[in-house]
Parts: C-alpha cells; structure tokens; sequence
C-alpha cells in the first residue's frame, strides 16, 4: 500500500473516532488526536503534489573522466528510451558535450503523463563497473554519474526566490535560432547563493526567454532541496544540501565486468539482463522504488 493511502486510512480512522460520543472524555488525548489528524490531512496535500506533471531531468558526470562522461551517455540513451516507450515527449534545455560524444552533463524537459512521479526516485547517483573503451591497457574502470529529477512547475508559486539571493550569468548559446543566436549572449546561468544551486537554459531563442526558464527551474530545484530536507526531518536523518557524486551516496550499480548485473542498492531489485536495461526496461526497478 502506497503512503498516501495509508495517510487516507488513518484520517478515515480519526474522523470516525472524532464523531463518537466519548471522543471528548479525555480532553488530552483528543487534543494530541486532532494534531495528528492536522498534521496527516497536511503531509497529504502535499504527498505527490506535482506527481502527474511533467519533470526536469539534469545527468552531470561525477569521477571517472572521459568514462564518467561516456556513462552520462549511456544513461541518458536508456532513459530516452524509457521515455520512448511511455510515449512521452521530451526536449533538451542545456548540454556540455565532449569530444567523444559524452556529456559533462546535459538537462532535458520531459512532458507526458505522470512523469515526475514515475521518474523522482530516480534522483541519485549511479555507478557503472566495465572494461574502459578509453584505456589502451583494457583495464577495469568505475564511474559515477548523478541523475537529478524536479518537478516541472507551469505556475511557480511554491517557493518565491528574493532577487538578491541570485546571481545571474550570460553566455553565447549552442542552442537553436542559427549564427544570430551565436553572436549573442543568450544563454542564461542562474545561482541560487544560500545553496549554491545552479541552472542553465539555452533552449530559448532570447535572453529574456532563457531568464524566465531558468528562474522557474531555479524554483523547483530549491523545491525539490526542500522537500527532501522536509522527508529526512520526518525520517530524523539529515541531508546534505551538495550530494557528492562519489561511491558512498550510490542508488544504482551498473556492473559489465566481470559479471553482468544491475542493482538498486535501495530496494536490493537485481537484474542480470544488462542490456534489457539499458534499453530502456526500467519497470521493475521504478515499481520496487515506489512501493518503499
């Protein structure tokens, strides 16, 4: 059973006991009640808020060079193709492509049905374990790269960002609009100063359309920031407002050598089947996920 139907179950169990006649008798017990049910009927309306939307998926490569960058790719041809088979549509808002065809790290806005609340759990970072293409010693190599997932706000009024908190930044894009949109400094690089979170957009044609993008980005990754901070408090853990692209923080492992084998260190769900994964067969993974 999901947590919001639980939530639902337990309101359903107050209401009922708040409308039998003795539900007064000790006044302290009822006050302590009425807290709880206050406190259920406001985690629920926000449980899954923006699950139905759209989202905002961010791939950056962490340690490994060009193994991690080349891992980045890896990860987001299988997404595309998760995202294929659930007929959703998708666009890319930033990329910093090598020379190899990896990604330092590349950002894309996804659209369609229930795509935040099917794709969140996948915000982590995940680990790949292989021979290095890029090693002429055909040695073992691992790599991180960290998946990031926001919701995609259409009416920001969530979280409200004073100006002075932001430093804005421009640059030419590589995005399109052809050689005029070159010349000029279209993109747009937004940092949040309290925490240090950052976007970039240059999937616009102006710099003023870049501005309005990134900010409403900006606002749902201090959401997200937020929202987990809230969860760990409920779980009396703490959150790190940087998660460190390294082996401690992992969700997910990649093994290609010297076995072959996927496994989400969260739910313990393996599969041996890597290339089913790869190719976009995330189901078993994203259900075990959502029942934790």
């Amino acid at each position: 059973m999901s947590k919001p139907e639980e939530i639902k179950q337990k309101i359903e169990a107050i209401e009922e006991a708040m409308s039998s006649a003795d539900f007064w008798a000790d006044k302290d017990r009822a006050q302590a009640t009425i807290r709880e049910y206050e406190s259920l009927k406001s985690e629920l309306m926000g449980a899954g808020k923006y699950d139905k939307g759209g989202a905002v998926m961010t791939i950056f490569s962490g340690a490994g060079g060009d193994d991690a960058e080349d891992f980045s790719k890896i990860l987001l041809e299988m997404y595309l193709k998760f995202f294929d088979k659930q007929k959703w549509q998708y666009s890319i808002i930033h990329k910093n492509e090598n020379d190899h065809g990896g990604y330092r790290n590349i950002t894309l806005e996804i659209n369609g049905k229930n795509v935040y609340g099917t794709l969140k759990n996948e915000s982590g970072v995940h680990r790949l374990v292989r021979i290095s293409p890029f090693n002429a010693k055909a040695l073992r190599h691992t790599s991180f790269s960290m998946v990031e997932v926001i919701p995609k706000f259409e009416k920001p009024d969530e979280v409200k960002i004073p100006p002075e908190d932001i430093k804005t930044e421009y640059s030419k894009s590589s995005g399109p609009g052809g050689q005029n949109v070159n010349k000029r400094e279209t993109a747009v690089r937004l940092v949040h100063i309290p925490t240090n979170l950052s976007v970039h957009v240059e999937s616009e044609r102006s710099q003023v359309q870049n501005r309005e993008k990134a900010q409403i980005l900006l606002e749902a990754k201090l959401y997200k920031l937020l929202e987990d901070e809230r969860k760990a408090k409920e779980k009396g853990m703490y959150i790190s407002k940087t998660t460190q692209i390294e082996w401690g923080n992992q969700i997910r492992s990649y093994v290609l050598h010297p076995y072959k084998m996927v496994k989400d260190h969260r739910t313990n769900v393996e599969v041996h089947d890597v290339e089913k994964v790869l190719n976009g067969n995330l189901e078993e993974f994203i259900e075990a996920e959502q029942s934790l």
